[in-house]
């Protein structure tokens, strides 16, 4: 796909339907961010709708960074009908490496559906995919559709609705269901009682080798490489099933430029860490990321403690030490949310002890090129 091209469809009902590629803009002010603020403004209805709420809505100031990760490149392909925005094809991988995988989103506004817009959209992602040297594709469908039949998990843990659209469009396309990830809220405040309870408890499990420490925003310099090795082991020891998860090499300098292109969005990182005493390493950290206005939802971002440590409950501490930590700085939000693979039990386990409940699940598809 080179430029802006009519859409191909068998049924005849995407007449007038032109894809093209996504401009991305340097910023979001001035007239070139116009067809970027339209993308956000349809994704964020978009998954409005799948969602049942505005949990996932980000503003585009906060989604803009990441459009401009030399590390992560990705781009879009979007469907416009009459010089509207009514649909779009998301693709990003590793820009380094020989990772095979790359992951793709297909989004068609709901008047538009089923009339193979989506179809066209996936077509001209693989097109760069395929370009970009992608060998496997993965991608992650929402669905709050809890009713029967279902399309069981080949990890033995989660489902997927099987009639749903996501899940009949995966099929047709010739994807396999690798993973089901579950969507958990946590209500807030949390119950601070509970919350302080479990921490004691937590805390004496660990003993003495390890310290909670926490900071908001840029990482201390003390602690650049520590967290580079966890974000790199976070792509290797998460579980993943039968997905394709190639090593994810971060470094101190990588941490640093993420933290600069990310110095305009306004959401702020809450981190915990656990500081291993012996080693004077850190041995797990969890993420927050805190939208600046208290009437928006929290959403969980990495947790990983690194195996080696495992078996002291950092998990749980690191947790409720963000929690907490949280409802201190920046009180008033209504709740966290947070995406879990159903087979971690370990770590679903340690959500629920501090109160989230389930509202979804995530199916994680993949097929071959």
């Amino acid at each position: 796909m080179t430029a802006d091209s009519p859409l191909q469809s068998n049924s005849g009902g995407a007449a007038g339907v032109v894809l093209s590629r996504l401009v991305v803009p340097a910023s979001i002010a001035g007239p070139e961010a116009s067809e970027f603020l339209e993308f956000v403004q349809v994704q964020v209805a978009i998954e409005t709708e799948i969602a049942g709420n505005n949990d996932l809505e980000y503003a585009p100031e906060e989604i803009l960074p990441a459009w401009h990760d030399a590390y992560l490149p990705r781009l879009a392909v979007v469907a416009k009908l009459d010089g509207r925005i009514i649909g779009d094809a998301v693709y990003h991988a590793a820009a380094t490496g020989d990772a095979p995988e790359g992951w793709v989103g297909v989004e068609v506004a709901p008047d538009y559906r089923r009339r193979g817009i989506g179809r066209a959209l996936f077509d001209a992602i693989v097109e760069v995919a395929r370009e970009s040297g992608c060998r496997v594709l993965q991608s992650y469908c929402l669905s709050t559709d809890l009713g029967e039949p279902r399309l069981p998990s080949p990890t033995g843990f989660g489902s997927a609705p099987l009639n749903a659209a996501s899940t009949q469009f995966a099929l047709s396309l010739g994807f396999t269901l690798e993973q089901v990830e579950r969507y958990s809220r946590l209500p807030l405040p949390a119950d601070a009682d509970r919350v302080a309870q479990s921490l004691v408890e937590a805390t004496a499990a660990a003993g003495d080798d390890y310290e909670i420490i926490s900071w908001q925003g840029d990482t201390p310099d003390e602690w650049v490489d520590d967290i580079a090795l966890l974000a790199t082991r976070m792509s290797t020891d998460a579980p993943s099933a039968g997905l394709e998860a190639t090593e994810d090499v971060w470094d101190a300098d990588r941490v640093r430029a993420d933290e600069k292109l990310r110095a305009d969005d306004p959401r702020i990182p809450l981190v915990a860490a656990a500081v291993h005493r012996p080693s004077g390493r850190l041995a797990g950290f969890t993420e927050l990321s805190v939208p600046p206005e208290a009437s928006r939802v929290v959403s969980q971002e990495d947790t990983l403690v690194l195996r080696e440590h495992r078996g002291h409950r950092l998990g749980m501490l690191l947790k409720l030490a963000n929690v907490q930590y949280l409802e201190a700085v920046h009180p008033g939000h209504p709740a966290i949310i947070t995406f879990n693979a159903e087979e971690n039990r370990h770590m679903l386990s340690v959500n629920e002890h501090v109160g989230f409940v389930p509202v979804g699940y995530e199916a994680v598809w993949k097929r071959d090129l």
